[in-house]
């Protein structure tokens, strides 16, 4: 339990607890709703992996060789409900995430290349500022918990997991962080 501020001029008081978070993470991952599709053209050009067979041959070398520098799509999908936790410091939230890797063949067939499990631990600290409402998360980790080739993929290799570990590490540094504090925040406040 939390009291709340007691106030003496008229102020929004806003509370969010871990049962309201939780719940809208409950029904947005029973209704299917928490996926992602991420093509090659999506990505940022600076981004120094580009979704192509060229790029992601140095995880998985056989991609390059059976289908020489054509595009891939990421399909992002959660596993698991994600959790969160409100506390007086940061709100906390852990993710649970899958990632399925395609090549894409000049006639748009899609051909399954590997699965990929991650696990990302995230943490948000709102802030209050010149009556802008903001915030700055910041991912504790992220890690790539196993890889095997999906059915149909022909027998590709399981891309090496610690490079690709590292590499969302970096993207979620250099990426995540600054995307989010974009998108979300900061608001003004009325």
């Amino acid at each position: 339990p939390m009291a709340l501020a007691m106030a003496h001029e008229p102020m929004l008081l806003l509370a969010i607890t871990d049962f309201v978070a939780n719940s809208a993470a409950f029904t947005y991952f029973t209704a299917g709703a928490l996926h992602r599709n991420i093509s090659s053209d999506m990505l940022p050009r600076r981004f120094p992996l580009q979704l192509r067979t060229k790029s992601m041959g140095v995880f998985s070398p056989q991609l390059q060789e059976r289908y020489p520098d054509l595009p891939m799509e990421l399909h992002l999908s959660a596993r698991k409900q994600p959790l969160f936790s409100c506390r007086p410091d940061a709100l906390h939230g852990a993710l649970f995430t899958s990632a399925e890797a395609f090549v894409v063949l000049p006639n748009a067939t899609r051909v399954p290349a590997f699965l990929l499990n991650i696990d990302a631990k995230v943490t948000g600290k709102p802030t209050i500022s010149s009556n802008r409402l903001g915030g700055t998360p910041n991912p504790a980790y992220a890690v790539a918990r196993s890889a095997c080739p999906t059915p149909g993929s022909g027998g590709l290799s399981v891309p090496q997991v610690k490079k690709l570990e590292n590499l969302l590490k970096f993207s979620l540094w250099l990426f995540g962080v600054p995307w989010a504090n974009s998108e979300f925040c900061p608001h003004p406040v009325p």
